[in-house]
């Protein structure tokens, strides 16, 4: 299997860790996510210890927002963990952004086949977090949509299905 890039979206809840989790114990993955250098400053500089609460979610969005315009620091994060990607043995990085116009110019940056997923799942369609990064998260147009809304025990084998076909339907029209 050639090397491929998914990036992957979804509103809060809607199990895009889990579903990577899955993935991983059937594919060699690699999973990043252009919060995570986020997520250290707001601990250290904010006392967050990880809740995904509201308020906390717009911390994390609007520290990212402030790191995008200063120096970037969400994108460069990615784009060395991508280079450790492709000298590795994983064969599909996982890639969570939020934000449309982060993901545009994430996608610029791979060299090969990169695709857009959004995850949904009907039980939280209509909450909203209070900030953009989440709640516009439909907005995007997106390459595969995955509806999460089968029994965790179902989801494992229904989403690495899901990979497995639009994978290689995928790479037959690269």
């Amino acid at each position: 299997m050639e090397k491929i890039v998914i990036i992957i979206n979804g509103s809060g809840g809607v199990g895009k860790d889990t579903l990577c989790d899955f993935a991983a114990k059937h594919f060699r993955v690699k999973t990043i996510s252009s919060i995570t250098p986020i997520k250290e400053i707001a601990r250290k500089g904010f006392g967050w210890t990880g809740q995904k609460d509201s308020k906390s979610r717009k911390l994390l969005a609007d520290l990212k927002e402030l790191a995008v315009n200063y120096n970037d620091l969400p994108y460069l994060y990615l784009c060395e963990e991508y280079d450790r990607f492709l000298n590795s043995e994983a064969q599909i990085l996982f890639v969570h952004i939020r934000e449309g116009e982060e993901i545009d110019k994430f996608k610029k940056q791979v060299k090969g086949m990169c695709y857009t997923l959004l995850i949904t799942r009907r039980v939280n369609e209509n909450i909203r977090w209070g900030n953009a990064s989440d709640d516009d998260v439909q907005k995007y147009g997106y390459d595969l949509i995955y509806e999460n809304n089968k029994s965790v025990e179902e989801s494992e084998q229904d989403f690495c299905d899901f990979l497995r076909k639009n994978i290689e339907k995928l790479m037959y029209v690269q």
